[in-house]
């Protein structure tokens, strides 16, 4: 298994990244600690499950187009991280998940309540460490989580009239998923001093490849259980959320698909038909075409790369374009 989860890392590279990681780890922990320890349990709920850390090692890739030993890049790897954390709190209230990273979903041990607040107190603590970041830092930041909140409105208000619901939603994946990802990528360029056209190139990488990412993550929502998602598979479906695989089923106009788009178009509450839909969807075309799908827009992330040298960084962001299509075959 490679390193990060991206194949063919030069050894340099992955030294670098192991030994920083490591540091932003130490550090995501400190950013927890104060005198109210439900807050302290609370809030290291997620970041100790562990997670993919995708954000923070992209900051860290990506510094290497400048001066990666820069000061506050440790920083902004955190940053991104916590942002990340904060809203997956919020995104388990709104979705009634049970599982996250593959614990108990903090909604479903603590309240909503307590997650809503958990994911407020993270925010926090992002904004004291951007502050110190500089107002660069700080403007980025507060771009990126503008997108995440209308993201999410776009998402709970639904596409226009006449709009295809695929665009809206791949609108909505781009503010939701990709904005973020892309503030990582940028973070680290930009605080490492590379030149205009460089952070230019990995910001942009970087909401293409967010995109791709939850993309996958739609696929492996279908296709996989929970030992191996470290996610509830269906909880889309319980919510009536729209997804690739699904949009996919309901633009369908296969006489056989009726009655499955029928109940794709609400909220399915019943377990034993959730366990039904699922099945019928890992055997439908559509979740074949989602796959080849996220694979044309993985393609479009790698040509977003063209503007920057050739070396062990740029081949890393390379590798990750093929990681992100791994995880959903």
């Amino acid at each position: 298994m490679p390193s990060f989860g991206i194949p063919d890392l030069s050894p340099e590279l992955e030294a670098d990244l192991v030994s920083r990681m490591a540091q932003v780890e130490v550090l995501l922990r400190k950013q927890i600690v104060g005198n109210y320890p439900l807050v302290v349990e609370t809030s290291r709920h997620l970041v100790e499950a562990g997670g993919k850390r995708l954000r923070p090692l992209l900051t860290l890739i990506t510094s290497h187009f400048g001066n990666p030993a820069a000061n506050g890049i440790i920083e902004a790897a955190v940053v991104c991280e916590l942002t990340h954390v904060a809203t997956l709190y919020h995104d388990d209230v709104m979705d009634e998940a049970p599982l996250r990273r593959g614990v108990v979903s903090a909604n479903n041990r603590w309240g909503n309540t307590v997650a809503i607040l958990t994911g407020d107190y993270l925010f926090a603590r992002t904004s004291d460490m951007l502050a110190d970041l500089g107002p660069a830092a700080v403007h980025l930041q507060a771009q990126t989580f503008e997108r995440l909140v209308i993201g999410q409105i776009m998402e709970t208000q639904g596409p226009a009239e006449g709009e295809d619901p695929l665009a809206h939603y791949l609108k909505v994946v781009g503010d939701k998923t990709g904005s973020l990802i892309a503030a990582s990528a940028q973070f680290g360029a930009m605080l490492a001093g590379a030149p205009r056209e460089y952070i230019d190139a990995v910001s942009v990488f970087g909401e293409k490849i967010g995109v791709t990412f939850q993309l996958a993550d739609d696929v492996i929502d279908i296709a996989s259980d929970s030992a191996e998602s470290g996610k509830t598979p269906g909880t889309d479906l319980k919510e009536g959320v729209p997804t690739l695989v699904t949009l996919n089923v309901m633009k369908s106009t296969r006489g056989e698909d009726r009655e499955l788009q029928h109940l794709l178009s609400a909220p399915i509450t019943d377990q034993e038909t959730v366990n039904q839909v699922l099945a019928e969807l890992r055997r439908h075309p559509a979740l074949e075409q989602a796959r080849e799908q996220l694979l044309g827009i993985a393609k479009e992330a790698r040509t977003l790369l063209g503007p920057l040298p050739v070396n062990d960084a740029t081949g890393a962001l390379f590798s990750l374009c093929d990681a992100v299509i791994d995880r959903s075959a």
